[in-house]
């Protein structure tokens, strides 16, 4: 008999995870890989935020601190959402936890009762699933397609929603597509979700910062003020700030479910690391100027990318609004075979051809929820982005 939990067979290991560390293994092997797998800015934490966390260390700030975040972190994230998304908080409304994975768990375990159901939007990040899952709910896919690019419907939410519907998981821009929701799109939802007054929403804005062109992000607490007392939003550093190691994410909401995540989070992590808290508490209340000016690098990496996928035989890739990854389809590639003969059934035969064949890394569709695409981050360097560009063109110019 095994000692290992069932648990542990509603859930699969991180395919992003997965990719990124075979490309580290292969790397340390001497082969030349170029990943794209990982959802991580190649940027550097910023200087001042690097500095607040070396002071705080100098004046002792290394012991416990409340569950889910100081005061003065609370503050900060309080501060931000009044002054980026037009939202008020208070302190009891607002959890600090160690990353936005965390956020999303805290938030699933204590709030989920075994059968509960939550939408989550396909294609979606790889962990929606698994934590609904892990707190014993039932993940309810809705589809979108290329043409409706990548977002959900009214309709489609509609007729998804059950008397067993406990959450919506909301996530613009999105991981892995890059789509990301107007104004107007989010107020068809909300619409939605007025005749349904059992249904929360789960605002994922972890790429808020990360739009392009003449975008214009918006929360859907922002759009949707008669929803605010059962939508969560939740943010982080970790994308916009390249922080990422630092482990912090953050919700604001309804005071009994903050009080809730608190529970859950004093029996398993307790509180975020505390050098992190005042790397954070400086990060939202220091300067935003640099935030434009890489988004204006990531646009200018997006553009390339795209036009270079967009002409690789077989590959059809939409422009993204915002993050920094690409979905592109790989349809005209399924069914071709390979210089060695191997026919490429799916996307995951796909991928595994640029890695082992080509050297490139990136993620199959299925594991996002969509196929047959592939997700590809372009949060590295332009020239290492055009190489596995380059890369990628020749092996679908080499399929048969």
């Amino acid at each position: 008999m095994s000692i290992l939990s069932k648990t542990l067979d509603r859930i699969k290991p991180s395919p992003t995870m997965a990719v990124t560390g075979k490309a580290i293994a292969m790397k340390a092997a001497g082969k030349d890989v170029i990943g794209l797998g990982a959802g991580e800015p190649d940027f550097d934490t910023p200087d001042h935020i690097k500095d607040a966390a070396k002071a705080a260390m100098d004046a002792g700030e290394t012991k416990y601190t409340n569950v889910d975040g100081t005061a003065a972190v609370k503050q900060a994230v309080i501060e931000k959402f009044k002054r980026e998304n037009n939202l008020e908080f208070s302190h009891d409304q607002i959890s600090v936890n160690s990353g936005g994975k965390h956020t999303i768990y805290n938030c699933m375990m204590a709030t989920l009762n075994p059968g509960d159901e939550v939408i989550i939007p396909a294609p979606y990040w790889v962990s929606y699933p698994d934590i609904v899952q892990l707190a014993e709910g039932v993940p309810v896919i809705i589809e979108a397609s290329i043409e409706s690019h990548f977002k959900i419907s009214p309709d489609q939410l509609e007729s998804a929603i059950t008397e067993k519907t406990k959450w919506l998981i909301f996530n613009s821009p999105s991981n892995p597509t890059g789509a990301a929701y107007t104004k107007e799109e989010i107020k068809a939802l909300g619409s939605v979700l007025k005749r349904h007054p059992h249904v929360w929403v789960f605002a994922d804005d972890i790429y808020e910062h990360l739009v392009y062109d003449d975008f214009k992000f918006f929360t859907f607490a922002e759009v949707c003020p008669d929803l605010s007392a059962r939508i969560l939003t939740m943010n982080g550093i970790a994308k916009a700030y390249a922080m990422t190691g630092w482990r912090i994410g953050y919700a604001a909401g309804d005071a009994s479910v903050i009080k809730g995540m608190a529970k859950i989070q004093s029996q398993s992590t307790s509180n975020p690391c505390s050098i992190s808290q005042a790397a954070t508490e400086a990060a939202l209340n220091g300067p935003q100027d640099f935030l434009e000016s890489r988004a204006a690098s990531f646009k200018k990496r997006r553009d390339m990318v795209v036009k270079m996928l967009n002409e690789a035989e077989g590959i059809d890739c939409p422009m993204p609004e915002g993050a920094f990854y690409v979905y592109p389809s790989i349809a005209g590639c399924i069914g071709k075979s390979t210089p060695a003969g191997n026919v490429i059934e799916c996307d995951e035969d796909f991928v595994t051809y640029l890695l082992e064949e080509y050297g490139v890394a990136a993620v199959h569709g299925k594991a996002f929820g969509l196929s047959p695409y592939f997700r590809a981050s372009y949060a590295t360097s332009k020239d290492l982005l055009k190489e596995a560009c380059q890369r990628i063109q020749k092996a679908t110019a080499a399929l048969k």
